[in-house]
């Protein structure tokens, strides 16, 4: 096991070396993010961390937020105060986000359902915004719950400024603390869970992909999500499961979408192939 960890850590540092280079702008209000991938990998049923580098060091979420606005969502749905055919206004604010978008326009709706949909494949920061509007009343109410939720969740090291992931110096998360809203979305919604696993929906006549090109590539992959922002760089966040054991593995921070699924696709091969937890960093 350590020859091999060791064996990972020399093929990605060069890669680590740029991802260094194209971040080290990015600044929290409270402190600089720090540079180069951070990337953790855990069981779900144990909560064993069984590879983990810079888990705890600060990066920028981008869309990976959406995972905690989802997890309100479906909050909101367990406990009925959601139903799934409800209907989600779409405010001026909202419409007015910036791409990815669904572009529906100011005073327009959608079920919740497809809501949900729309966010978690296709990413849409107009339908987040919306859907953060019809639970909160406004965006600033309802990030005060996502971080409300993240403090009990024990995401300690996490502070959400929208519900989008859009570039802001008050979004911050560590990859332990993604992992950790992983996990949660895992455990305490099941039945929501699977809508990470959608390949793509249709909206008219346009087929919106998802962006986690993992999904029916790599065995076992059925969630969960993506991010990118130029601060942020490449970001995501996948779950599998194989002979009912279920691994997610992180990373933040990478250079390019192709460096970041080749990571995240070896990370969980060696998380099923992990026979003890590595060292922590």
């Amino acid at each position: 096991m350590r020859r091999f960890l060791a064996s990972i850590r020399r093929a990605w540092m060069g890669v680590a070396a740029l991802a260094a280079v194209a971040l080290g702008s990015a600044t929290p209000a409270w402190g600089r993010a720090e540079s180069r991938v951070a990337e953790v990998v855990v069981d779900v049923a144990t909560g064993s961390v069984l590879y983990a580098d810079r888990a705890d060091a600060l990066r920028h979420p981008a869309s990976l937020t959406k995972m905690m606005t989802l997890y309100l969502v479906f909050d909101a749905l367990a406990q009925g105060g959601l139903r799934p055919g409800s209907l989600v206004t779409v405010s001026p604010n909202a419409a007015g986000q910036p791409a990815s978008r669904l572009g529906i326009g100011a005073n327009g709706s959608l079920a919740v359902r497809s809501a949900v949909e729309v966010v978690a494949v296709h990413s849409a920061n107009d339908i987040a915004v919306a859907l953060a509007e019809t639970l909160a009343g406004s965006e600033e109410r309802f990030v005060a719950r996502m971080n409300a939720k993240a403090r009990r969740l024990g995401m300690l090291h996490t502070h959400f400024a929208n519900a989008t992931g859009l570039t802001d110096a008050g979004n911050v998360t560590t990859a332990r603390d993604i992992a950790t809203l992983s996990v949660a979305i895992l455990k305490r919604h099941p039945r929501d869970y699977p809508v990470f696993a959608t390949r793509s929906v249709r909206w008219g006549r346009r087929r919106l992909a998802n962006h986690n090109h993992l999904l029916g590539k790599v065995a076992g992959v059925d969630g969960i999500k993506t991010g990118y922002t130029v601060d942020a760089g490449y970001n995501l966040a996948a779950s599998a499961r194989r002979g009912g054991r279920r691994i997610v593995a992180v990373v933040l921070g990478e250079r390019s979408i192709a460096a970041r699924d080749v990571r995240v696709a070896n990370l969980l091969e060696l998380g099923f192939g992990a026979q003890e937890p590595a060292r922590r960093r």
